[in-house]
């Protein structure tokens, strides 16, 4: 078997060589990255079904909260690695450097799958969705063509989900300074509306949904939150594996509830991608990790307790101005224009559309801007095609990496199982998350005088305590949601012959190039 490509450091260069990254974000640009990568429309989405599942006030918050400490002790110590390894390509390096080249390429096969460009595609169409509360022709009912009795075609919502990705990568292809601009100004607006969400909790608070919701003593809040308490729920089947039903307890059933709360969490990593255009890295990569993290949780949580607030948990024992309208019943789970239409009426649900796609917008901006530095980093690596190992001579940006991911984007905006692949890869993303941390201490023991101007906050306990913790949801998923972890499973097993043909023929390039 030949021996995989030594790793280079992807943004290494000779020092008169051109073109090369510019280093153009500084702390406040690093950090909106963090933050608009996460808020995309989880928040204003996923509290419905995780509520319907917990049935308890306390629980639902007990899980944010969970997904809180484990996020910010990740963003923590991957500070440390960003730190001591502040280049293009972010995680995917981390891996390679800690556990070795294949590591690294199953995680960027697997972002370039689905993880990066399936979470794009989502959140575009999520855009188009909205868009159609202002222009009813937006529809993912309108279709243009249509393949089968499936959801395979072109409508009118991924139609507009396309034309912001290509607006969009086609803005990010003019420099680094442009796609960060873009990228401030609609993290701050999103930010604003979270905040906004929040205000509208302390002003619009609804007196039957806080006595249902909290009681007298918040005894209503901690109900059903004991640990001798058993919660239904469904088992997912998987080629004949589980189905049914099961009863579990406390631990179990937030385990289960994470894949919404993790999921709306996520891609906080995106800033350690973008590490090569970042100035003084060494600081602001870490600490924005930190601050973005913190701020993005803190108003989740915030939002959480707005919509107990606002909202009955069911909606089912209050008046009728609010049955059937809690937050397990919301129509189509959008809690937060539930929230606001109690506010404000039919006002409240354009104010809340109009929230979301700036939401969207910012979070598709901000992905698509940091994924393509990881095929970039691959590329040099002789693991990816290699055009998109290239830089443009004009702007320093990786063009090529930027339009191959548009295309993918693009097509799987028109797929109809996009979505299901998302969830599927949840249990991936967690994995390499633990793989990552993992490497954290490979790298102390292997690296031990390498430089870390940062060094994890609480090691070696906090990184370990994310290990246990992110191991046993996988457990838990394993156990009751098979059709979401076994294809995530299988999806990055694929990657495995996919490396050895790649190292196979860049080491036949190699030969050829020698002879």
């Amino acid at each position: 078997m030949p021996s995989p490509p030594h790793p280079q450091t992807p943004d290494a260069q000779p020092q008169d060589a051109q073109p090369h990254f510019v280093q153009g974000m500084g702390l406040f640009s690093a950090t909106a990255i963090v933050m608009g990568s996460m808020i995309g429309s989880g928040i204003f989405i996923v509290s419905a079904d995780m509520s319907r599942t917990l049935g308890s006030p306390a629980l639902l918050i007990a899980a944010w909260l969970v997904t809180a400490v484990m996020t910010i002790i990740g963003a923590l110590s991957y500070g440390e690695l960003a730190a001591m390894m502040p280049r293009a390509g972010g995680q995917y390096v981390y891996l390679r450097e800690s556990l070795g080249p294949v590591w690294g390429f199953l995680y960027g096969w697997t972002l370039f799958l689905v993880i990066q460009t399936g979470t794009i595609a989502a959140v575009g169409v999520a855009f188009g969705k909205f868009l159609g509360v202002f222009f009813p022709s937006v529809s993912q009912t309108r279709w243009i063509f249509h393949i089968g009795s499936g959801n395979i075609g072109l409508n009118t919502a991924n139609l507009a989900a396309i034309a912001i990705i290509t607006l969009l990568t086609f803005t990010n292809t003019r420099g680094i300074k442009t796609g960060a601009s873009i990228q401030n100004i609609f993290t701050t607006a999103k930010v604003l509306a979270l905040l906004g969400v929040v205000f509208v909790g302390l002003i619009a608070k609804n007196a039957l949904a806080v006595a249902e919701n909290f009681g007298v003593g918040w005894r209503n809040f901690w109900a059903g939150s004991s640990p001798a308490t058993l919660h239904s729920i469904d088992i997912g089947s998987f080629f004949g594996l589980g189905g049914g039903s099961a009863l579990v307890g406390v631990f179990t059933v937030v385990a289960v509830v994470q894949v919404g709360s993790l999921f709306s969490s996520d891609a906080w990593n995106n800033v350690t991608f973008t590490a090569g255009e970042i100035q003084n890295p060494r600081r602001n990569l870490p600490l924005s990790l930190a601050l973005g993290t913190g701020v993005v949780l803190l108003l989740y949580i915030f939002c959480n307790f707005v919509y107990l607030s606002v909202l009955p948990m069911s909606g089912t024992a209050t008046a009728a101005t609010v049955t059937g309208r809690g937050i397990m019943f919301a129509a189509q789970d959008r809690v937060a224009t539930a929230v606001m239409e109690t506010a404000f009426g039919g006002a409240g649900a354009k104010l809340m559309a109009a929230a979301i796609l700036i939401s969207t917008f910012g979070c598709v901006n901000g992905m698509l801007l940091a994924g393509a530095r990881v095929y970039y980093a691959m590329s040099r690596d002789g693991l990816f095609f290699k055009a998109t190992g290239k830089l443009d001579e004009r702007t320093g940006t990786p063009t090529n990496s930027l339009w191959l991911q548009w295309a993918w984007t693009c097509l799987l905006c028109l797929s109809g199982s996009y979505g299901q692949l998302l969830d599927y890869v949840i249990f991936a993303v967690l994995v390499f998350y633990v793989l990552t941390i993992i490497g954290l201490f490979v790298l102390r023991r292997t690296q031990p005088d390498a430089p870390r101007p940062y060094k994890a906050l609480g090691y070696p306990v906090l990184p370990a305590l994310y290990i246990v913790m992110a191991t046993w949801i996988c457990g838990v998923l394993l156990r009751y949601k098979p059709q979401y972890t076994w294809p995530g499973l299988i999806l990055v097993l694929l990657g495995l012959p996919v490396y050895f043909l790649w190292t196979r023929r860049t080491a036949g390039e190699g030969s050829a190039t020698a002879v």
